[in-house]
């Protein structure tokens, strides 16, 4: 065996030699200059900070497949389905192995070509290290090393978060400390990827460099300049991600790969000392005084172990680089030289569509036979082909990881094709609802049971509607609002009793753990719950009986609220708005006789209706000023909507602004989830779960500060209520500048942190930390969408519990509830007794009849459902990102206007209004074009030459890749085009008018831009951006 590899060692070397001399003229050329990374992200996640809840194990999918190669060495998804999922014993709160195979028997997308490769053993891919003996990486620490380590203070456990904009800067968010860490360079992160639990180390603090100022996020980050670095400043090898390429020698085996080299070859420095780190405390409380001590520096650090692997390893999407292979066999042919056989050292590359991820390596031979078969017939559309790998190894030696292709979606310019590869990144289950959890549903038509009306509060002649949506299916809450004496109202809040059908310890729990949450992508939804319940019975829908747990808030005209009354009832709504029926209301335009209103159900009038609709916009004003006066924060942007043919095709988009009736429903659900998250703490102290939302990143909020003084704006970061006082100042000042408002909200968003579940009992000696930044309130929770929810379930059961006991309690002390209201649930809340002997015991039968988790099942819970809602948030983003490439494919080239945040020499930075996303523009060594930067005044001056530059080095790019080139003449069509609409109904386009040379910019300057679709079935999704100009000369 030992005599094969050495062979094949051989064969290899001799092979990347000959793709030396083959490549050497296009390399020397194409390493003079590095490219320039403007690839981005349409639609930012604006938390960037995430909960490190996720659990390791193997992705949770399976998929239909033929003609497999090996199907007795395959990983069957139901053996594995939830490795990731939070496991206890004896419980069937969390999903059995069992309950899996049965929900993912179909839980992955049926791509068009589907087939899983045989499993690959590490050793298989010790050949391609061949070329350098040295390592590249160093060897990470064992498990026991690590976690001595991390008792004595040496080493801190965080998550990475790679930059998408430059892949060799990574952060790690160490809880507790106010400030990420930074992990700069390959060689630094250690071969750990996006997701993954690691293991750092400090570097000395002599080596943090200085904390700049700020830049904004997706564009230039601290590290990144927009001029040629200074003399005595040192070059990073991986300015935007590019590796130099003259550093070393380790080739990757295969088609021409790229020459690769690590970071520096200088040893990685010592940890920061524990000189450094002195004073009492934990390690943590340590490294917060340091931080204090120099609030200028940016620490940094480097991984030492991967802790926990991230289950995106196993499900990066991208593209073959079949050129690449198809040049190496064309080169050989002429050559008339005898290529090896594709078995012994075939290699292809994976460019992965995630800018976070690096190149994956693919072994010819452990290729699914239908992709070997159509390289062997050089056929080249399979390139255009998104497929799917999980990485199998990275040895220290191996610049790259090494990969298999587990699934293939289509072709990537299909829409279909795109979707699918985005619910397999996400491990998004779309499959159909197993038989068992189907089985425990009512049959249609329900009714609800006699005795169960016998048992709850009747409220169905109470005047109850829903305001959703008008897509809605999934009706949820809905409110109603009666006047009390005294000028007082009693506001009720009515949220669907889901869990009078979702059981514990039942196969629909199981399944509707398993999902955790409702993915919505605009035209589709992937339900928790069956449709059955979730869109049926369990919905409330307008004109039948529901079933509901119900919270009447008593309050005064000052949003004070003096009582409450929690219970379980059944509700009759009467009528189903939108929330432009709502706004309409609110705003007296409307009309009961025009088309699009609802029906109206039982003995209920518009008036009726009107009057609850206007009286609660009055009281959530108030309660929305209130929240603000208490130190709470808002931050509003205007998001794009999509619109869509009869074929569900994105063919334009429009900004939709938040509504007043938006702001009243949310006041409401604020509310009773506030509500909510009291009594079950009050009830459950160490196994309630409740939402937590952190402070907001230190070194983006300074940044922050930085940008607002550097342009002659008062920020006060200190506290949320400040923070939003200076906002509204700043919103004041500039009420005339609507656009620049939203830059100015999109940029607040970014120090902000993501909130995430947990349990109280984890955090019972961190109490400070329970806190809602955003809301500014100590205790909050998520009780309204149980239809679409996980977490709120669980929350009904806690509330639902602490009720009975409530009840029991009550009765065993033969105290009438005229005499004591709701000692455990209401305002008034009786601490005496729950915490005595009987309070304590009728909580305990209570919790367990109704199914509340111990604090062990809750934590693993609480970490499941942030896995599972960041997964649904990434896959909104990436469809809004996909939909708008759908739309700027369709139109060509997008006119439009941004605003100018960032300048130089080098390249601007735009901010698209209409979309709400950021992009570059690169203007440096472009044929064709002068540009000239004033730094005195910051002023760039870019003018077109009518002739070609002579002499110099280095490639220039072409005019058209910075600047979108018309006639006048066009442009005065387009114009005319643009104005001439004759329907009326139709919404006029909006006239942008190209600029001409020389053009003139400075910092927020209005400039305007044509935007292009770029990638498909050549590359990543991306949105490109060039200027828009107009020239008699092309």
């Amino acid at each position: 065996m030992k005599s094969v590899s050495a062979e094949q060692s051989v064969k290899a070397c001799e092979r990347i030699e000959n793709g030396e001399k083959d490549s050497k003229k296009k390399k020397r050329r194409g390493s003079r200059r590095s490219k320039n990374n403007t690839s981005g992200c349409i639609t930012e996640d604006i938390h960037v900070e995430s909960s490190d809840g996720g659990a390791s194990g193997s992705k949770t999918k399976d998929c239909r497949r033929s003609e497999l190669d090996n199907p007795d060495e395959l990983t069957k998804a139901s053996n594995v389905a939830f490795s990731s999922m939070p496991y206890s014993s004896g419980s069937l709160l969390v999903p059995s192995v069992e309950v899996s195979k049965q929900l993912l028997s179909k839980s992955c997308p049926d791509p068009r070509d589907c087939e899983q490769s045989c499993r690959m053993d590490g050793d298989l891919f010790q050949q391609v290290e061949c070329v350098s003996e040295r390592k590249i990486f160093s060897s990470h620490w064992s498990l026991d090393a690590v976690n001595e380590a991390l008792e004595k203070g040496e080493v801190y456990k965080a998550l990475i978060r790679v930059n998408a904009h430059n892949r060799s800067e990574a952060y790690c968010k160490i809880d507790g400390v106010p400030t990420d860490i930074l992990i700069n360079g390959n060689v630094g992160q250690n071969r750990a990827v996006e997701g993954d639990i690691v293991a750092i180390k400090l570097d000395p603090l002599s080596l943090w460099p200085k904390m700049k100022g700020f830049v904004t996020e997706s564009v230039a980050k601290p590290e990144e300049t927009n001029s040629p670095p200074e003399k005595d400043e040192p070059v990073s090898h991986f300015v935007r991600g590019e590796i130099d390429a003259q550093q070393n020698k380790c080739l990757v085996i295969g088609q021409g790969a790229e020459n690769c080299v690590s970071r520096n070859s200088m040893p990685l420095p010592d940890s920061c000392s524990s000189s450094e780190l002195k004073g009492n405390g934990t390690p943590v409380e340590k490294l917060c005084a340091v931080l204090s001590s120099f609030p200028n520096k940016r620490p940094t650090g480097h991984v030492v172990a991967i802790v926990e692997k991230s289950l995106v390893r196993d499900s990066i999407v991208g593209l073959l680089d079949v050129k690449r292979w198809i040049h190496y066999k064309e080169g050989n042919a002429r050559t008339n030289k005898s290529p090896l056989s594709h078995s012994d050292d075939g290699y292809l590359q994976l460019m992965p569509a995630d800018p976070r991820f690096t190149k994956l390596i693919v072994p010819f031979h452990a290729l699914p036979g239908s992709i070997r078969a159509r390289l062997e017939s050089m056929d080249p559309t399979l390139e255009a082909e998104l497929v799917a790998a999980q990485i199998v190894d990275w040895s220290e030696g191996s610049q790259f990881p090494l990969a298999q292709i587990t699934h293939m979606f289509g072709r990537g310019s299909e829409l279909e094709a795109q979707i699918s590869s985005i619910l397999y990144q996400n491990s998004v289950c779309d499959s159909e609802f197993s038989p068992d959890s189907l089985a425990s549903l009512p049959r249609a038509p329900w009714e609800v049971p006699k005795e169960e009306v016998q048992r709850r509060k009747d409220l169905r002649d109470l005047c109850v509607f829903t305001i959703d949506p008008s897509t809605a299916s999934d009706l949820d809450d809905a409110l109603s609002v009666q006047s009390l004496p005294g000028g007082f109202l009693r506001v009720g809040v009515h949220i669907a009793d889901v869990s009078y059908f979702v059981l514990p310890d039942t196969a629909l729990d199981a399944e509707a753990q398993f999902r955790s949450t409702s993915v919505y992508m605009l035209r589709r939804k992937i339900p928790m719950l069956p449709p059955s319940l979730s869109d049926n019975v369990g919905s409330l829908n307008p004109g039948v009986d529901r079933l509901a747990f119900s919270i009447f808030l008593d309050l005064n005209w000052e949003g004070v609220v003096t009582d409450r009354w929690i219970g379980r009832t059944v509700i009759r709504s009467c009528c189903k708005l939108s929330y432009d029926h709502a706004q309409d209301i609110i705003d007296g335009k409307h009309d009961v006789a025009a088309n699009g209103w609802p029906a109206l159900h039982g003995p209920f009038m518009w008036s009726d209706v009107v009057r609850s609709i206007k009286q609660l916009n009055e009281v959530s004003t108030y309660l929305r000023q209130k929240r603000f006066r208490n130190g709470a924060l808002q931050l509003e942007n205007s998001k794009p909507s999509f619109l869509f043919d009869e074929h569900g095709v994105p063919y334009d988009f429009v900004l939709y602004p938040s509504k007043a009736s938006n702001h009243l429903v949310e006041e409401f659900m604020l509310l009773a989830n506030m509500t909510a998250a009291e009594v079950i703490f009050r009830a459950f102290p160490d196994s309630a779960l409740l939402r937590r939302h952190p402070e907001p990143n230190l070194r983006k909020l300074k940044e922050f500060e930085g940008f607002c003084l550097k342009h002659g704006m008062e920020l006060d970061g200190s506290s949320s209520g400040r923070f939003h006082e200076s906002l509204e100042k700043i919103t004041e000042t500039l009420k005339d500048d609507a656009v620049f408002i939203d830059i100015i909200n999109n940029y607040a968003m970014k120090p902000m942190q993501s909130a995430s579940y947990f349990c109280t009992g984890n955090l019972r000696d961190n109490v400070a930390e329970w806190g809602h930044y955003a809301l500014a309130v100590p205790l909050y929770t998520h009780f309204t969408s149980p239809l679409r929810r996980y977490p709120d379930i669980v929350v009904h059961r806690a509330v639902a519990a602490a009720l009975e006991a409530e009840e029991c309690f009550l009765k065993q002390k033969q105290i009438s509830v005229n005499q004591v209201r709701n000692c455990f649930t209401g305002v008034h809340f009786d601490k005496d007794a729950v915490e005595s002997m009987e309070g304590k015991e009728a909580l305990s039968i209570a919790g367990l009849k109704h199914g509340v988790p111990s604090t062990e099942q809750l934590s693993k819970i609480a970490a499941y459902c942030n896995e599972r809602k960041l997964a649904s948030r990434r896959v909104k983003d990436a469809c809004d990102k996909l939909y708008t490439w759908c739309v700027l494919k369709s139109k060509k080239v997008f006119a439009c206007e941004a605003r100018v945040m960032n300048l130089g020499p080098m390249f601007m930075t735009i901010y698209i209004s209409k979309l709400g996303i950021e992009r570059r523009i690169f203007y440096d060594r472009i044929e064709g074009l002068c540009a000239d930067w004033l730094e005195a005044t910051s002023t760039l001056i870019l003018d077109k030459l009518e002739f070609k530059r002579g002499g110099g080095r280095g490639y220039l790019k072409p005019l058209k890749d910075v600047a979108y080139l018309v006639s006048p003449s066009d442009a005065c069509v387009a114009k005319y085009n643009a104005m001439s609409v004759t329907d009326t109904t139709e919404r006029r386009e909006e006239v942008v008018v190209p600029a001409v040379f020389p053009l003139t910019v400075q910092v927020f300057s209005t400039i305007p831009v044509a935007l292009h679709a770029v990638g498909g079935d050549d590359g990543p999704l991306d949105i490109g951006a060039r200027l828009y100009m107009t020239s008699y000369y092309k």
